[in-house]
């Protein structure tokens, strides 16, 4: 076993086990204090909430409360290894939330590949939360899933591995289009892979202005084409009137790759073919579509990101879901809609342009980082995605008439997100 192996397994099994726990936020060293948190204390907010069920959010947590639920069918880079294996992926979810957004999340595993079932187990249990975290669905059950309790559940709700990866690569593109002097009402884009977050990234970029005539989607089969029989309502939304068969064919001439799909199926050659100024981001895990010193080396005009950590522009979920929800729940939105994800985009595109702080610098043992085509967005462990994003993603579901709770004075919002990313830096949750 590898040294790094072992010490992940050491990291998840030492007391306590696993990665997150209950913390008591109220007193309960005296008899009084406990008659004041369940007997007979507990029958007050009890009847409360009875006679109005909008005070649920005063006199418990369900306002800070989000549920990761999984049936582990589809575990980035593991794949279908079910509820019980991918329970460690939703804990470790769950801590950032808390220590990015200051979040509390419990896991859910469903053991249950049924789309009727697994919608029904999420309704039942939907009232104990303030919001809800789809992850690692498989397609295309998971669409169906997320269509199903978005109509029917009435809370913030989001299936991360959907619009996470296409509000992050949105974000990307934003700021490489402005680097690059693009249009992207202009631009041609081809998009590797027909699955969950192929198709919420195509759906996004086209909300954002790309020409339905100037995308096209690629599957294991070529090019999804009107010419093509027995295609699926979600990859015939796609389908292409071009004459192209071949993602090499596609690729002549477009602006953008988007390749979320496996390792090994864009060449250095196809690069080469592209437009001036290729954009190509490059997603599978562990192993992008193309070796990023292949990729750099195939010309010196190319913006490159992937979703690997060790190499620059890395497109990571983590700058957006947890702050995304952060200000859902703050305005005690009843759903997370195209305008908060634009929003999201936007502000963590505009966050890239921002001077970096020495605290990020510091903590990426870095001398110097600065927006440009190898820094178009955040990195992770910056705090300022924590104001930044949530503001705007409160005042989208403001403006967009999805917020039950109205913020009218942003500044003292602000404010106190700010206080909140001060206690968090200092552990303090």
């Amino acid at each position: 076993m590898k040294k790094q192996d072992k010490e992940a397994l050491l990291y998840h099994s030492s007391e306590p086990k696993g990665k997150l726990g209950v913390v008591p936020t109220k007193p309960y060293t005296t008899q009084h204090d406990l008659s004041m948190a369940y007997t007979p204390g507990v029958a007050v907010p009890c009847m409360e909430i009875y006679d109005d069920p909008e005070k649920i959010y005063e006199y418990t947590n369900k306002g800070n409360l989000v549920a990761v639920i999984s049936n582990g069918t589809a575990v980035l880079g593991l794949g279908d290894i079910g509820p019980a294996a991918a329970k460690p992926v939703m804990e470790g979810k769950g801590l950032l939330f808390k220590v990015l957004a200051g979040i509390n999340v419990y896991d859910i595993e469903i053991d249950t590949t049924d789309v009727e079932r697994f919608v029904e187990t999420v309704k039942a249990i939907a009232p104990t939360f303030g919001g809800i975290n789809l992850e690692d669905i498989k397609a295309p059950q998971c669409f169906e899933i997320e269509r199903r309790l978005k109509e029917e559940v009435g809370l913030p709700l989001m299936h991360d591995d959907q619009h996470g990866t296409a509000i992050i690569t949105s974000a990307a593109l934003l700021n490489a289009l402005e680097i690059v002097g693009k249009r992207i009402d202009r631009i041609q884009v081809v998009v590797n892979g027909a699955g969950a977050a192929a198709t919420a990234c195509a759906r996004l970029y086209l909300h954002l202005g790309v020409r339905p005539e100037n995308l096209v989607m690629c599957d294991s089969k070529g090019v999804i084409s009107v010419r093509r029989m027995n295609l699926t309502p979600k990859k015939a939304q796609f389908a292409t009137r071009r004459e192209v068969n071949t993602l090499a064919e596609a690729l002549v001439g477009a602006d953008l790759f988007l390749g979320v799909s496996k390792a090994g199926v864009l060449t250095a050659e196809m690069v080469r073919t592209m437009a001036d100024d290729p954009i190509v981001f490059a997603l599978a895990n562990p192993d992008p579509e193309i070796p990023y010193e292949a990729a750099k080396a195939s010309r010196p005009d190319l913006i490159f990101a992937t979703g690997r950590s060790d190499y620059p522009n890395q497109v990571n979920n983590v700058l957006g879901f947890p702050y995304i929800f952060r200000g859902a729940l703050d305005v005690r939105a009843t759903a997370i809609n195209e305008e908060m994800k634009v929003a999201a985009a936007q502000a963590i595109a505009g966050l890239a342009k921002m001077p970096v702080t020495d605290e990020v610098l510091r903590a990426y043992n870095l001398e110097e980082l600065a927006f440009g085509r190898d820094y178009l967005l955040p990195k992770p462990l910056d705090q300022r995605l924590l104001v930044t994003v949530s503001v705007a993603v409160a005042k989208a579901a403001v403006e967009s008439g999805v917020a039950t709770k109205i913020i009218t004075d942003w500044e003292a919002y602000a404010t106190g997100l700010a206080r909140l990313a001060d206690r968090i830096r200092q552990g303090r949750y």
